[in-house]
């Protein structure tokens, strides 16, 4: 299978996502309810955002689920075109799991789940998709450094002779 890592990651991704949203969803009663895990460090916060990370474009009207979906269906397209180095796959596969994951609670609910609530640092509340995103940007970025990086060994046999 064409990248396989790529579809792995995205869909545990996106099933972990899911999973935590909806356990947080049943486990507080009302929004703003919070469970101290680290009490004033960590908590868990149930919060509902209508925008993109950070709140931003809370007032968007609705298109940002056009955008998660553009994302995953553009993600998934070239995923089955492009043969993909190996850290890329997981890369890819974190923002397809994180874009799908926010995607699929703003088409079903008009907002996104967020109840990952770091207090330390006056962080806002976020979720696993969030995460997944981050740590897929992270991974390409990563991965385009490492490849764009000539060769040591191939320099040092060139000045020496």
């Amino acid at each position: 299978m064409k990248n396989a890592r790529f579809w792995i990651v995205a869909i545990v991704g996106f099933a972990l996502d899911q999973l935590t949203k909806f356990w947080t969803v049943q486990s507080f009663d009302q929004i703003g309810d919070t469970l101290p895990l680290w009490s004033g460090v960590f908590h868990l916060t149930y919060v509902q955002n209508p925008g993109a990370a950070f709140s931003f474009f809370s007032e968007s009207g609705g298109w940002l689920r056009w955008l998660s979906l553009t994302v995953s269906v553009g993600l998934g397209i070239y995923a089955l075109v492009v043969r993909l180095h190996p850290l890329e796959q997981v890369g890819f596969g974190c923002i397809l799991a994180g874009a799908a994951g926010n995607g699929v609670d703003r088409f079903l609910f008009g907002y996104v789940v967020d109840f990952l609530d770091f207090r330390l640092i006056d962080f806002p509340v976020f979720n696993i998709a969030d995460v997944a995103i981050n740590i897929g940007i992270v991974l390409i970025l990563l991965d385009t450094f490492q490849r764009s990086r000539p060769e040591r060994t191939n320099n040092r046999k060139q000045t020496r002779q």
